[in-house]
């Protein structure tokens, strides 16, 4: 037999993937005589196809599985994919998009019809390209995020949390998106620079002529302002510190505080704060028990 000059992979691989199957040779059963070893899938996402980092994850993790099964372990690799339910929801609405529809024009039980179909689309990509790289997966227990088992799974947890106090509501900063009306995760936010401007806007001390100034590339959220910080160690504002200014426009009285949080270099070393409007603004209100005064509706509009 004369051996080929090239390398081909489809020649074998297949061929020699389905036999693994056909004779379950990655199915991992509850076997008392020996030691459980499972790794479960970082799921990837059902909004397209695999690139280079999944085969990195999927290569090292199945050495690892393979390496265990040979030691004699009951391993198990178990597979899976996450609905990623906003990034989905965004190619979903692209593809409706061209089609010249909206999610209001199909409502939203024909929203969901649309976005378990892609899921199947996509997600059965997603499994025949793992199944291309080899990996040795226990694909009888082929998971979905959104699958009855894992949803009331979910709930099970979250109820019991809840019981236990562990788990409660209240303000914090997050990623809001007011298009979608709807919170993203740090992974799904994409940051971009933009040129923008320092405005110094006048605060007047409460009865008194002094005022403070302070620099800010957000003018908008002054209305929200319920403090100014300054640095204690800065020698400018030390003798204002515990003084009421009155916030313009609006009138409201707003305290000066001190924060080490405040940069004396940078501005004019006085800084508004807008505990719902930027997170460094939270954290010292949380500090200084500031109340919390939202300008913004959920749209993005001005509430105030």
């Amino acid at each position: 037999m004369e051996m080929q000059k090239t390398y081909n992979p489809k020649d074998f691989e297949d061929r020699l993937y389905a036999e693994w199957m056909e004779k379950n040779y990655f199915r991992a059963e509850v076997d008392p005589s020996k030691i459980p070893f499972t790794i479960v899938i970082p799921p990837p996402n059902i909004t397209g196809q695999l690139h280079l980092g999944h085969a990195l994850d999927n290569t090292i993790i199945d050495a690892l599985i393979r390496f265990k099964r040979m030691q004699g372990y009951s391993a198990l690799y178990l597979p899976g994919c996450d609905h990623a339910s906003i990034a989905t929801e965004v190619k979903i609405v692209e593809q409706m998009k061209q089609e010249g529809l909206t999610k209001k024009d199909v409502g939203r039980e024909g929203f969901l019809k649309r976005a378990w179909a892609w899921k199947e689309k996509y997600g059965g990509r997603i499994v025949e390209q793992m199944k291309k790289m080899g990996v040795s997966c226990d694909w009888s227990r082929l998971a979905f995020t959104m699958d009855e088992n894992c949803s009331r799974a979910v709930r099970e947890v979250f109820v019991n949390l809840y019981e236990k106090g562990l788990i409660y509501r209240g303000d914090r900063i997050i990623n809001w998106c007011p298009g979608c009306k709807t919170a993203l995760s740090d992974a799904e936010v994409e940051y971009s620079e933009d040129a923008s401007f320092f405005w110094h806007l006048k605060y007047p001390v409460k009865d008194s002529d002094e005022s403070i100034v302070v620099a800010t590339t957000r003018p908008e959220t002054m209305l929200g302002d319920t403090a100014v910080a300054v640095n204690p160690n800065d020698k400018r504002y030390t003798h204002m510190i515990g003084k009421t200014l009155t916030l313009p426009l609006v009138g409201r009285e707003i305290p000066i505080v001190a924060d080490d949080y405040v940069d004396m270099e940078f501005g004019s070393g006085a800084v508004k704060i807008t505990p719902a409007h930027d997170p460094n603004d939270f954290e010292v209100g949380l500090r200084h028990d500031l109340p919390v005064i939202r300008v913004m509706n959920d749209d993005g509009t001005m509430n105030a």
